[in-house]
């Protein structure tokens, strides 16, 4: 697994790469934001960990820049605590943020967590989809071999975990979802209590899906419980 890190603390990139490099991850770095956008355009990486604070180009705007052109999984690093941090970057799409301060084992932990999400089935993609790989619901049709979706005529720009958070929710429409069983099922692993970050991906899925929280045309939010798919009842597939 190759894994670019944008970082300007060269100490610590360092220290990742002694950590990654024995257990086979090719591990290479940069230290301003336009030096690591450079190489995530031009090299062939896994995934990205990638810094909010850097000279020149800061986190976010090497987020924004490289989501035109690349769904490829990025790790954000935050300051410790710094919630609005952690949220611009998830609604900017990025895939999972760690704190500053962090356990080897944490970092390797979301690091396997974010891949998981991104890793697409073994089919050739010149291969047709069969019956089972797609699912349609109402005006909604997803494509599960290709990782796509479609409003209509219009296809859906969704974040690796956007989209596992919508077929979680249309493979249980009409049922109520937790946010913890929501959290398992799109990060497969368990999120710290009071973790927004669920409700932050709710709501960009929201967004590109045209949905109004107060008058929900998919995603109802139920008090206390959790979200529930809330279009037509009859699920083809």
């Amino acid at each position: 697994m190759n894994i670019l890190i944008i970082d300007d603390d060269k100490k610590l990139c360092r220290l990742i790469q002694e950590y990654l490099e024995p257990m086979g991850y090719a591990v290479a770095s940069a230290h301003t934001g336009r030096e690591g956008l450079d190489k995530a355009c031009s090299d062939l990486f896994d995934v990205i960990i990638l810094d909010v604070m850097m000279p020149e180009m800061d986190g976010f705007e090497v987020l924004k820049r490289l989501r035109r052109q690349s769904d490829i999984p990025v790790l954000m690093l935050t300051a410790r605590g710094d919630e609005t941090d952690r949220i611009v970057g998830l609604e900017m799409g990025a895939d999972d943020y760690l704190p500053k301060t962090f356990s080897t084992r944490e970092l390797l932990a979301r690091l396997r967590a974010v891949t998981r999400r991104y890793t697409k089935t073994g089919q050739s993609p010149a291969s047709p989809a069969t019956v089972d790989e797609i699912l349609m619901l109402g005006e909604l049709t997803i494509n599960q071999d290709s990782r796509t979706a479609r409003l209509a005529t219009e296809e859906l720009s969704l974040t690796p975990i956007e989209f596992d958070l919508l077929l979680c929710l249309v493979k249980a429409v009409g049922r109520i979802l937790s946010r913890d069983q929501l959290m398992e099922a799109t990060a497969g692993r368990c999120y710290e209590v009071f973790d927004r970050s669920i409700d932050v991906h709710v709501s960009s899925l929201r967004r590109k899906l045209g949905d109004n929280p107060r008058q929900p045309r998919f995603i109802k939010t139920v008090r206390t419980a959790g979200y529930m798919f809330c279009s037509p009842d009859n699920l083809q597939s």
